[in-house]
């Protein structure tokens, strides 16, 4: 079967040949991999035969202008298209340090949202015409990444505590941002669609969790952020498509309004903030989608988790509705054998 056939089954919660292996390898893990055997020129995902899934992007930010403002041998400091100030260091698979943001204010937002009309040019169409026929020639799933929501509000435009105030001060201001995003996504989109690109599903990130809770409850979930996430779902459902839902960390008690607005998968599943990829399977399995839900702490230990798949994997993919990844993503303690390992154990335990 192709990847897309095998992705499609599990939207339609229906056995395939096997469940579909993706997953997000850091820099440092592909760096690693090369030194252990890998090709340098060779695409990981060919190397270890795991399914392809590409996505198509769109800028919406309010374009600010790019410039290094700092830089040592350890990190440099710039600012980004979304006006915000970071300080990015060098080393391999590091995070980066936010130390200022340009939009604090509904004024200063006022000013972004004038900058971020949507125009053509927001679109990559060489990347385009130069890959999709190869995508669908090959039988690859295509994502549409939109970019909206409470996560990308408070990392890339406001900062987190200034969204988190605003959410129970000034709520509206909030809905108006998450809003701008989404309908500029939509647009885009629509531009894509009629130009005759088709793609499975939209897929956005939208983090409303950490260890052991929410940033928020679900009351203002329902208020503020599920409208939004409801509307993208309908855009999605009214093209015969998908839509794909990325919430990292322990989100349990919004599962039920997110699978009301209509999302159609949940990743990552994150176990070790909380989340039970077993208990959502047993709850919501034959509704809902479930991509993850394998703890990436246990991959760099070989017998642990071989021992997990086998474990979780048998459960999680029956009557379809799973695609199997880590939790999260592959970090650089994960080694190419283990990496196989694991790929070869979830082809076995997630055979139909």
């Amino acid at each position: 079967m192709t990847s897309k056939e095998r992705f499609l089954r599990m939207y339609e919660h229906r056995e395939a040949d096997r469940v579909p292996i993706i997953d997000s390898p850091w820099a440092g893990t592909l760096a690693r991999w090369k030194r252990e055997g890998m090709p340098e020129d060779a695409d990981w995902r060919d190397f270890f035969s795991v399914d392809k899934c590409e996505s198509i992007g769109a800028d919406i930010s309010p374009r600010y202008e790019q410039k290094i403002l700092e830089e040592t041998d350890r990190y440099y400091i710039a600012t980004s298209e979304w006006g915000v100030t970071m300080k990015h260091f060098k080393e391999q698979d590091s995070t980066p340090e936010f130390l200022d943001f340009t939009v604090t204010t509904e004024e200063a937002w006022a000013e972004a949202k004038k900058r971020m009309e949507i125009t053509p040019d927001r679109v990559n169409w060489d990347y385009l015409k130069k890959n999709y026929d190869k995508w669908v020639k090959e039988g690859r799933f295509i994502q549409a990444g939109f970019w909206f929501g409470f996560d990308v509000t408070h990392s890339w435009m406001v900062g987190t505590e200034t969204l988190l105030i605003a959410l129970m001060e000034n709520p509206e201001w909030v809905k108006d941002m998450i809003g701008t995003y989404l309908d500029s996504c939509i647009k885009l989109f629509d531009m894509v669609w009629d130009a005759g690109y088709r793609f499975d599903e939209i897929f956005w990130p939208d983090d409303m969790g950490y260890k052991g809770t929410t940033f928020f409850s679900p009351a203002t979930y329902r208020e503020i952020v599920k409208p939004f996430h409801k509307k993208a779902c309908d855009w999605a459902h009214s093209k015969g498509i998908y839509a794909h839902l990325h919430s990292c960390g322990d989100i349990m008690t919004l599962v039920p309004d997110i699978i009301d607005a209509g999302v159609d998968a949940l990743n990552p599943l994150e176990v070790k903030a909380g989340m039970d990829p077993l208990a959502l399977k047993k709850e919501y399995g034959d509704g809902l989608v479930l991509h993850g839900g394998v703890n990436a702490v246990l991959w760099p230990e070989k017998e642990k988790i071989v021992e997990e798949i086998r474990r979780v994997v048998p459960e999680l993919k029956k009557n379809g509705g799973y695609i199997f990844s880590s939790d999260h993503s592959i970090p650089n303690d994960v080694s190419l054998e283990n990496f196989r390992s694991i790929v070869e154990t979830v082809k076995e335990a997630g055979r139909y």
